[in-house]
């Protein structure tokens, strides 16, 4: 019963995502940076309260103030505050990175042409990298959309056809596990 109720939540969650990310893929990126702002904000609330709340002992050295939870918290509201800026600076940052590993493997093939011939269509792959990663550093919320987008799709048919499985297989499970020594017994009968 346990298996059932995790495959339907993991079936669940993968289709809301999968829909939200679809249907809203602009607001779904600013959704995801405010979570990380959260996971950020989160830590250093928990270091300032352990840090203020603490009960200091006579003689007991200070404890050092900690510069890392008003870091992590002054990162998580800025995270909060502006979240389309983040949304397009990752999506400046993925197209510099596509960029480079389109240039880098365009290269690589060049330099192995000097000692094998390389078919044109090993080429493909790496100038698709390259134009995306040119369309992502021109047109971050475009290029951000239509990622979100292609996620959402994967989710959605990962949802479906995970919800097609469990219906089709959770009448075929046998109700208790067979041991090692019954499936010879099984394999046993069947020989005869």
């Amino acid at each position: 019963m346990k298996t059932m109720n995790y495959s339907l939540i993991r079936i669940l969650f993968a289709l809301v995502i999968g829909l939200v990310l679809v249907i809203w893929p602009n607001a779904a990126a600013g959704y995801i940076v405010i979570t990380v702002g959260v996971a950020f904000l989160i830590p250093g609330v928990i270091s300032l309260f352990g840090y203020f709340g603490r009960k200091r002992t006579e003689g007991e050295p200070a404890p050092r103030f900690p510069i890392e939870g008003i870091g992590s918290l002054l990162f998580g509201f800025w995270l909060i505050m502006m979240p389309e800026f983040f949304a397009d600076v990752l999506m400046f940052l993925l197209g510099f990175i596509l960029i480079m590993g389109g240039v880098q493997q365009i290269a690589s093939l060049s330099a192995a042409r000097r000692w094998m011939p390389v078919a044109g269509a090993f080429y493909l792959i790496p100038s698709l990298i390259l134009i995306a990663g040119i369309v992502a550093l021109f047109n971050p919320t475009g290029a951000r959309n239509t990622a979100f987008i292609i996620i959402g799709i994967s989710s959605l048919v990962y949802s479906l056809s995970e919800l097609i499985n469990w219906f089709k297989f959770v009448h075929r499970r046998p109700q208790t596990p067979m041991s090692h020594n019954d499936a010879d017994i099984e394999d046993a009968k069947i020989i005869e």
